[in-house]
């Protein structure tokens, strides 16, 4: 296994210590991502930020890389335990992705990767994942530029919505959300590459959409985005809900990926004769054979499966199609050649950003691999057409860890421990006794 590099000599790398050599800077987040994408770090004084993160890096408890949405520890991950006596873990900083935080002033942020006491990349960190699917992709001669969509809702700090009006691109609807929305405009604007954002189709709900740019920078831009319209939200005695299903009368809440490939900076999608190019053709194949094992790395939560079903924006089965909101994976064939992409729409609004490009581009990685072509392009309405993309989050665990390509190129190590933490979201789910079923059945049995 490679070690991590240097800190990268970059713009940002620049800023970021004459920041400190200047004064400006007197403080760093030192942040990083949990197994189910929670922003997670350290607060550093600025002045002993610069010989910790070139030396050994930040030390934190390795239970932070296994624990599930609430928190809880579970024991039985194999990369991680208590057989192991939960050790440390490093975050070593990467310069080059140094921005200053816009709600406080004189605060760093940087993201980092993580490591062993051995200085090997940790097979439980997200970034890391990434990394590796990454450097597989460039392996094929590849690389991947991706660009993300998150929706979410705005809601008062008890969960209802703020607004009751629902009509998708609205400015009206916009205007009712300032000062709120502006200041989430602007604190996206400074904090990560935001390309725009407009109301979406629930009450509140609105979809934020981030620069096309390369995939591992389209990953560390989409943590920052959930972490910063949290803030944001909280500062207005808000809440920003990432939840993919709140409410069950209204639109769920979707992240979608936006996928080209570049070959000797070429874009490896291009079109050719108005249609898919051999390359495009091979990775919609790959996304279509094995969406339904890496459904799980972009719906981890029980809430997410309550997308999938009919005229609802989200799929419910396995279909590619060509700009047909109605597919799971849609071609977009565009006049300009770096324009044409591929889109994956089953992610949800929760998902971890690291695990969800990861694990879409180990579909076209497998797609390369196989030199396969796809099925023919469907068209019309495809709800119920075709085979059902997971019905439950216990079913996508299943699945998950059956697919031995999918294993291979995500790492089975890390796979099989990223399916445990869910299945103890599963196992909860299915031994709380609800609300609905006791008014379903106490009386009526």
């Amino acid at each position: 296994m490679t070690q991590l590099s240097e800190p990268a000599v970059s713009p940002a790398a620049d800023e970021l210590r004459s920041g400190i050599a200047d004064g400006s800077l007197t403080e760093i987040e030192v942040a990083w991502s949990d197994p189910f994408g929670h922003a997670a770090g350290k607060r550093i004084p600025a002045g002993q930020f610069l010989d910790r993160a070139t030396g050994a890096g930040f030390a934190f408890c390795e239970a932070a890389l296994g624990w599930n949405t609430d928190g809880t520890v579970i024991d039985s991950l194999r990369l991680t335990n208590w057989e192991g006596g939960y050790p440390d873990v490093y975050a070593v900083p990467d310069f080059s992705t140094f921005t200053p935080v816009p709600w406080r002033r004189g605060v760093g942020h940087v993201i980092s990767d993580i490591v062993t006491h051995h200085r090997t990349p940790s097979l439980l960190d997200p970034r890391g994942v990434l990394r590796r699917v990454l450097t597989r992709l460039e392996g094929l001669g590849y690389t991947a530029k991706v660009g993300v969509e998150f929706e979410f809702y705005l809601l008062e700090n008890d969960g209802s919505p703020i607004i009751d009006r629902i009509q998708a691109y609205s400015l009206e609807n916009a205007n009712a959300l300032d000062p709120l929305i502006a200041d989430l405009y602007e604190t996206l604007g400074a904090f990560t590459r935001l390309e725009g954002i407009q109301t979406e189709y629930g009450p509140g709900q609105v979809e934020t959409n981030l620069v096309y740019t390369d995939a591992l920078a389209a990953a560390d831009d989409s943590a920052r985005l959930k972490y910063a319209a949290k803030e944001v939200a909280r500062r207005h005695g808000k809440l920003a809900s990432f939840m993919p299903k709140p409410f069950s009368e209204h639109s769920g809440s979707s992240a979608h990926l936006h996928i080209s490939l570049w070959k000797d900076g070429q874009p490896a999608f291009a079109a050719v004769d108005g249609a898919e190019s051999r390359d495009a053709r091979y990775a919609i194949a790959g996304l279509f054979e094995h969406l339904p094992s890496i459904t799980l790395f972009g719906a981890h939560s029980v809430n997410a499966y309550r997308r999938f079903a009919p005229d609802t924006f989200a799929p419910d089965t396995v279909n590619w199609s060509r700009d047909n909101r109605s597919a799971a994976i849609r071609s977009l064939i565009e006049d300009r050649p770096e324009a044409s992409r591929i889109e994956l729409r089953s992610g949800a609004s929760d998902s971890n950003p690291y695990w969800l490009i990861a694990s879409a581009l180990a579909g076209v990685i497998a797609g390369l691999e196989a030199r396969r072509e796809p099925p023919r392009a469907a068209t019309g309405n495809l709800y119920g057409k075709g085979q059902p993309l997971p019905d439950s989050l216990g079913t996508a665990v299943a699945l998950a860890i059956q697919d031995d390509t999918i294993l291979d190129i995500l790492g089975e190590q890390s796979v099989l421990d990223f399916a445990t933490l869910a299945r103890s979201e599963w196992d909860r789910y299915v031994s709380h006794v609800s609300d609905w079923e006791r008014d379903r059945y106490l009386t009526t049995s």
